[in-house]
């Protein structure tokens, strides 16, 4: 079952049958529900990234991000960041934060792919930042997730050596919930499969090859890490196989995998800080 850092990690079955008694129920406390508003570090992250080239090649967790980095620049005067939907590299002249979809959903060499041509397109002589994501329905329990890797790092390194003005940023794959309470706790007790776990196993597979190959060397955003951290720091993991792996904080969804309005909030507040630390 899923439980919270700092307690066990794994539990004898029958008392969290019985008692639950240091596993998450499925809901974290989170305050009053509402990050906190733009303050001036957002105002100064803001002008900052406003001055930049930027592209983001995403799908519907991307979009979800990009809705919270709207909701905080209507907090902050004059909206600096010019964010629209363009893979235009006549659109890079002058400073943007352009997005846009990018390759098959379920599909994550089509994403790869899709990326490298848009950066030898065109882009990789126009933007200061550039990256994609994956998304969660691209990697499941029966992904190659090393396979996957050696593509992507391939991919990536060609392009750090076309383009070596451009700074390429990774980002791990985002999460979905797993199931919890009384009925994960039968299933384990019972030895079936608990909601979630194989598909977040998989993931969590691969951004240790992320973390492994790029943390402290290259910029890297854990969007893994921030979505299945609460508010008050406890994290969301669960134990299978004997790995620890982790899953999105259930009140960071309304569907178990997408944003919602609080979720897409707190990652963004992290994103827009992260890029801002990017060196010009």
């Amino acid at each position: 079952m899923m439980c919270i850092k700092g307690q066990r990690a794994i539990l004898p079955v029958v008392l969290c049958v019985s008692m639950l008694v240091g596993c998450d129920g499925g809901k974290g406390k989170t305050g009053d529900g509402a990050p906190p508003n733009a303050g001036k570090r957002a105002m100064e992250d803001a002008a900052r990234i406003a001055k930049k080239k930027i592209y983001f090649g995403h799908m519907s967790v991307g979009a979800n991000i990009l809705d919270g980095l709207r909701d905080i620049l209507t907090q902050i005067p004059g909206n600096p960041i010019n964010i629209f939907e363009t893979k235009d590299p006549s659109d890079f002249d002058s400073p943007v934060f352009a997005h846009s979809q990018i390759g098959k959903n379920g599909d994550p060499a089509s994403k790869i792919k899709d990326f490298v041509g848009l950066i030898d397109g065109g882009l990789g002589r126009k933007a200061d930042i550039a990256f994609f994501k994956l998304c969660y329905i691209d990697i499941l329990s029966d992904t190659d997730a090393d396979e996957v890797f050696r593509r992507y790092n391939k991919a990536m390194r060609s392009l750090r050596e076309r383009y070596p003005k451009v700074a390429f940023i990774h980002m791990t794959v985002p999460l979905r919930t797993v199931q919890t309470g009384f009925k994960a706790a039968i299933k384990q007790l019972i030895g079936r499969p608990i909601g979630g776990y194989a598909d977040n196993y998989t993931r969590s597979r691969y951004n240790e090859l992320l973390r492994q190959e790029y943390q402290g060397k290259e910029p890297l955003f854990d969007l893994a890490e921030i979505e299945s951290t609460f508010p008050d720091g406890r994290r969301a993991l669960f134990e299978s196989s004997g790995k620890t792996c982790e899953a999105l904080v259930p009140d960071y969804t309304n569907d178990g995998g997408h944003l919602n309005e609080y979720g897409r909030k707190i990652v963004a507040a992290k994103f827009l800080a992260f890029l801002a630390t990017l060196p010009n």
